[in-house]
């Protein structure tokens, strides 16, 4: 069965059982600055999961690509990947576990003709604050499923929210149990992973095809857990895995997504797939990475140093790497030739082979480096030119210089905080922008509204929104504008914000159309990027009053409900970006 068969399959299975399709999110949300790339399927609908009406109905099924940074480094194995697609389902306060249950196993055996003895679940076992699933045990027994094949784990393994376990739950969080569905391919155990094979043993033998999250909790301020008045089900199952079992082959890069491309690597390397592991690894990193970089490029990302560009970067230059070690030349024109086979936009090909060329650049510059000093740090080449401690080693042979232990340890230990350093900054992006809900980050939000329709008040309707962050110490702006503001402008503008707050204005949204919404002025910048249905958020006057808004713009939320809990708003620095943007930070106390 191919791809676009179980995608077809799963859409009609939900739909008729009155499920709406919505869009799928942009992999770059440009509009929010929660985190880098869309990671779940859930993440657009937060707001909806904790209460407010979707305008398609409670019950929402769709198809979301998704990237991960995390399995970045995982990747090479035959089920990990950086960019996927999710099949997804929703229930917002309608069915709870019995339906979503008894569908999900419908959805695999009835549909995908996926044999029920080989599939395995898990449910979570409890904490002293959080009850064991004894429910979705019943469940999952009265759908044949018997005991043995019924597994409890932890929060580690069976407790999903967006910033991981209860404990690490920011305040306003939302997260609860999940029930994960497990397809057994039957191949020997490897007792490296342990001692006995379960269904989360690393031994490949095991593969997630779908987990059901019952979002019923939310993190309080004193780090209880209290359940939600509206109970919702969060269904996710990756397409890639999903058509690795239903075609019972342990290898995702065996099935249709990735065959094509396999056979073009075989193709332009010369080299075969299936004889040696390394060489395998390598095949699949080029595989996943490039198809990543596609996705991500194909959004308007360009590589980088910073956020979204760095991701790209690094996935790039770490296929370019391994593109070499298979071809022993230049990957720039198979890199080319591999993207163009399945990029719609040419200069997709020509962003990626311009990237490589430069890496391999970085490589000839690390060499003559090391022949002017055989001494040097390796892991400074590392950081330079992105050279990783396998490729330096092969560069300092040739001037004379074997690489010690030592060495190696001094370059591991320097990377591991390197990595630390990124997860802890991918993390901080994450989680101090809007997916805590915090009051502080929620005020800070409001404020950029303010910001935004002052900015146009004072320097005309030119001005317009180009990206934003927010954490809860301080939000940053930027909007289209071809120099920084003079002091008197940011005076202007400050003091027209503050008015406003003073004014004690009420904030509320209409759900509209998006041609009604633009049409009643409403300002909108990612028009690209909305749905049929979109939020207008208004800052004064009311619904039921006269008067000019001060500010009404296309926004997903949330916000504060009265202008004057946003604070005292204070520009505190300035810089320009680049041609026509400039880039604002601002407190509010």
């Amino acid at each position: 069965m191919t791809s676009d068969k179980i995608r077809e399959k799963y859409i009609k299975f939900f739909e008729d059982r009155a499920h709406i399709k919505i869009e799928p999110a942009p992999l770059v949300l440009e509009n929010d600055p929660t985190t880098l790339f869309t990671s779940a399927g859930m993440q657009p609908l937060v707001p909806y999961l904790k209460g407010e009406p979707h305008p398609k109905g409670k019950r929402l099924v769709d198809i979301q690509p998704s990237f991960r940074t995390v399995d970045i480094d995982e990747v090479g194995d035959n089920r990990h990947l950086t960019f996927f697609e999710m099949l997804g389902n929703w229930s917002l306060g309608d069915y709870f576990k019995k339906d979503q249950l008894e569908w999900c196993l419908g959805f695999f055996v009835e549909e995908l003709d996926l044999p029920k003895d080989k599939l395995w679940v898990s449910v979570f076992e409890g904490t002293k604050d959080v009850p064991k699933d004894e429910e979705s045990i019943e469940v999952w027994k009265s759908l044949g499923i018997p005991q043995e094949r019924i597994c409890e784990y932890g929060v580690d393994k069976n407790w999903w929210s967006r910033s991981g376990t209860p404990e690490a739950m920011p305040t306003g969080e939302i997260g609860g149990p999940d029930s994960e569905v497990f397809f057994d391919f039957g191949t020997p155990h490897n007792p490296k992973f342990g001692k006995v094979c379960h269904p989360n043993c690393d031994c490949g033998k095991f593969i997630e095809i779908g987990n059901s999250v019952f979002i019923q909790y939310q993190k309080n301020g004193d780090g209880s857990l209290s359940e939600l008045p509206q109970k919702n089900v969060d269904f996710g199952g990756g397409l890639e895995r999903i058509a690795a079992a239903v075609n019972n082959t342990p290898d995702i890069f065996q099935t249709d997504i990735f065959k094509p491309t396999i056979a073009k690597l075989k193709e332009e390397t010369k080299n075969k797939y299936g004889e040696a592991e390394e060489k395998d690894r390598r095949f699949r990193i080029i595989a996943d990475h490039l198809r990543a970089a596609v996705a991500i490029a194909s959004e308007g990302v360009y590589p980088s140093n910073k956020q979204q560009g760095y991701i790209l970067r690094r996935l790039i230059r770490r296929a370019a790497l391994n593109l070499q070690k298979l071809t022993g030349s230049s990957a720039v024109r198979v890199s080319e030739e591999i993207v163009g086979s399945f990029a719609d936009k040419p200069e997709t090909a020509s962003v990626i082979g311009e990237e490589v060329a430069k890496f391999e650049t970085g490589l000839k510059k690390g060499q003559e480096l090391i022949k002017k000093d055989p001494q040097m740090d390796p892991f400074d080449l590392y950081q330079s030119y992105g050279i990783p401690y396998e490729i330096a080693e092969e560069i300092f042979h040739g001037a004379g210089r074997k690489l010690t232990e030592k060495d190696k340890k001094g370059f591991e230990q320097k990377f591991m905080k390197h990595q630390e350093l990124s997860r802890e900054l991918s993390a901080g992006v994450f989680k101090g922008g809007l997916a805590d809900t915090s009051e502080q980050v929620v005020r800070l939000h409001t404020a950029t509204h303010l910001i935004h329709a002052a900015l146009r008040k004072v320097l005309g309707e030119s001005v317009s929104q180009k990206g934003s962050n927010i954490t809860a110490e301080r939000l940053r702006f930027d909007f289209s504008h071809p120099q920084k503001l003079t002091d008197e402008e940011i005076n202007k503008v400050e003091k027209l914000v503050n008015e406003a707050v003073e004014k004690n204005l009420p904030v509320f949204f209409e759900e509209k159309n998006l041609d009604e919404a633009i049409a009643e002025g409403a300002l909108a910048f990612f028009g690209e990027r909305y749905g049929e249905k979109i939020k207008v958020y208004t800052i004064g006057p009311s619904a039921m009053s006269s008067g000019s808004p001060f500010s009404k713009e296309i926004c997903g939320g949330p916000h504060v409900a009265h202008s004057s809990e946003v604070g005292r708003v204070r520009i505190v620095k300035q810089e320009k970006l680049g041609t026509g943007v400039v880039r604002i930070y601002a407190t509010a106390e």
